[in-house]
């Protein structure tokens, strides 16, 4: 394994840790879960009971170590709502965010990609202000208001999509349309940007002074390399999903782990919440280990500057 990759990943490796260690302390200093689990009203040897039995009333560096010990033997914790395993939990709601991510990720780069590069092949045209413009539209506007906008359009006013839940493909049309707004309109402005950097390179007018066909020369010569920044966005864009997951699946009532977090942060379920935060820093730290290796490759001259 070269020194690159292990520099990559021992990064991933203290980003995770870090995540871990600022969750685990801001959600004991927030509050008490057991007086919103048992409520207020439940008697002091009730309380005081609960906390002894999920380890609460040991000191927080205690808890703390405990906590890592569980992790390293593959234990996450044990929901304090109903005593389930934490990660089974969150595993079940995994496939249900899924349905909506990866079709939203999809349309990112199917709608983004080509966007961008139509905008950039006809700078300064009608058409490429009326595109920047959406972009520009679609990473202002707050995923939960474009939500809210799109079931007051097409649930209440045409009655054509379902307004929530998640009974069928029919309900995830308009929670993927809300995720994919904004990413799709970030990776248009990007590639856009990259393509005019490479276009005015001497390299690409000598190109076409030598006489290669513009579509070669766009295609050909340009395209490959505006694709390495764009292919670091897409990389980035798989935590703003997950992010705006959260917002999502509570604005559309979708089961998924975004609503899952929500809820169990509501209840103080300290393992779930911990649970979901270090799968998703995992997912967030893979996504860029991949990204960094994938730019490796598509750029040579990075592997030992970004190793280092």
């Amino acid at each position: 394994m070269s020194r690159f990759v292990l520099v990559r990943v021992a990064r991933g490796l203290v980003t995770i840790l870090l995540v871990v260690s600022f969750a685990f302390v801001v959600l004991r200093l927030s509050g008490d879960p057991a007086l919103e689990i048992l409520s207020n009203e439940a008697p002091p040897e009730a309380l005081e009971a609960f906390r002894k039995a999920w380890g609460l009333d040991q000191p927080i560096w205690v808890q703390f170590i405990d906590y890592l010990r569980m992790i390293l033997t593959g234990n996450l914790g044990q929901s304090m709502r109903d005593g389930r395993d934490a990660l089974t939990v969150v595993v079940e709601r995994i496939p249900i965010t899924l349905m909506i991510t990866i079709p939203a990720l999809l349309l990112d780069v199917l709608i983004g990609i080509p966007a961008g590069i139509y905008a950039a092949l006809h700078r300064n045209s009608l058409l490429d202000r009326g595109v920047m413009l959406a972009a520009v539209a679609g990473f202002t506007v707050p995923s939960f208001i474009l939500g809210l906008l799109l079931v007051l359009v097409f649930a209440v006013w045409l009655g054509w999509l379902p307004s929530g839940g998640a009974h069928g493909w029919t309900h995830a049309i308009l929670p993927v349309i809300t995720l994919a707004a904004g990413g799709a309109a970030v990776l248009a402005r990007y590639t856009r940007s990259a393509m005019l950097e490479v276009l005015n390179q001497p390299y690409i007018r000598t190109a076409s002074a030598k006489g290669v066909p513009w579509r070669l020369v766009a295609f050909g010569h340009a395209l490959p390399n505006a694709a390495i920044p764009t292919v670091t966005i897409v990389g980035f864009m798989v935590g703003q999903l997950i992010a705006g997951a959260v917002l999502v699946e509570n604005v559309f009532s979708w089961p998924g782990v975004g609503r899952l977090l929500v809820a169990s942060v509501v209840s103080r379920d300290l393992s779930v919440v911990q649970c979901v935060l270090f799968l998703v820093a995992i997912t967030m730290v893979t996504s860029n280990l991949v990204v960094d290796l994938v730019y490796g490759r598509l750029d040579p001259r990075t592997r030992g500057r970004r190793g280092s």
